[in-house]
């Protein structure tokens, strides 16, 4: 019995050992594999995860596509082409020429969309029920294009401020680009067509302007300049602008092209100054349009 007894014993060990084995096998098989599981089912999902995100992107850009579309097609049927009277197409224009009477001024805003100041003003205007003009540069508008948008379906006119701002000489192929790279980029962004050009610096013969005058582009110049541009203090600011306003006036101020905390400062100020003198604000296609009935006024009484 001792000799079965101790033959037994081995065996049974064996079997555990045996099972022991198969079991840490087991366990060193089963976490290798549920990695590889859990792998696969990772990259499963980031493929799904990457695939989902550019459906959205697709389906975003769509919509996008859809709406700017849409957009182009409402400015159309609103008429967002500014009309200039014949008299004043192709020609230069610092001011209306009206009765004192007719207490009108134009405020307008070069250099923009610019991504603080241009919403700071925009804001200023909407508060005040107040519409003016913005003289946009291409490069920035291309930018900010949004802020364009809000500019026209505020009620603002947008005119043509050249695509680089360059004050240099240019020969006509040159000019064509700077004037028509702007307008239909404008065109493209809101769905307005307008044939308002502010030249860069007021420079009047460096080829920019006699393009414009060839294309029929009404050149809008100024009669009262803030001279923001070299950052004068607000009072200062607000003086040069009130200096020089008379009826039918345009007013020069700038939403871009550097640092115009001065000129969001002063813009209160200044609107107030000229509700308290009894003006009232216009568009420079407005104020077009009103020189040129004055014009028919004046053509009419002239004796035959």
């Amino acid at each position: 019995m001792e000799h079965g007894k101790s033959s037994a014993l081995p065996q049974g060990l064996l079997v555990g050992l045996v099972g022991l084995a198969g079991a840490l096998g087991l366990g060193v098989v089963l976490p290798i594999n549920l990695r590889n599981a859990d792998s696969q089912t990772n990259q499963n999902l980031d493929i799904k995860s990457s695939a989902a995100t550019t459906a959205t992107q697709q389906r975003i850009e769509k919509l996008k596509a859809s709406m700017l579309k849409t957009w182009q097609q409402e400015a159309k049927a609103k008429g967002l082409s500014y009309v200039v009277p014949p008299s004043l197409q192709g020609v230069v224009i610092n001011q209306a020429t009206l009765s004192p009477s007719q207490k009108i001024i134009a405020l307008t805003f070069d250099d923009g969309p610019w991504k603080d100041t241009t919403v700071q003003v925009l804001d200023i205007l909407k508060q005040n029920n107040i519409k003016g003009t913005f003289f946009v540069v291409g490069r920035n508008l291309k930018l900010y294009p949004q802020l364009a948008q809000r500019v026209v379906t505020e009620g603002h006119a947008i005119g043509n401020h050249t695509w680089n701002h360059f004050y240099h000489y240019m020969n006509p192929q040159a000019a064509a680009f700077e004037i028509n790279s702007t307008n239909d980029l404008i065109y493209q962004v809101t769905g307005v067509k307008t044939t308002l050009f502010r030249p860069p610096g007021g420079m009047m013969h460096n080829g920019l302007v006699a393009y414009a005058k060839n294309q029929k582009y009404s050149v809008v110049m100024w009669s009262s300049d803030s001279i923001d541009y070299n950052r004068p203090a607000v009072p200062r600011l607000v003086g040069n602008v009130m200096k020089f306003a008379r009826p039918g006036g345009i007013v020069l101020m700038h939403d871009g092209g550097g640092n115009r905390t001065n000129t969001v400062k002063a813009l209160p100020q200044i609107i107030n100054n000229f509700k308290k003198q009894g003006y009232r604000f216009v568009t420079i296609p407005e104020l077009l349009e009103m020189q040129g009935k004055n014009q028919k006024v004046i053509a009419t009484k002239k004796p035959k």
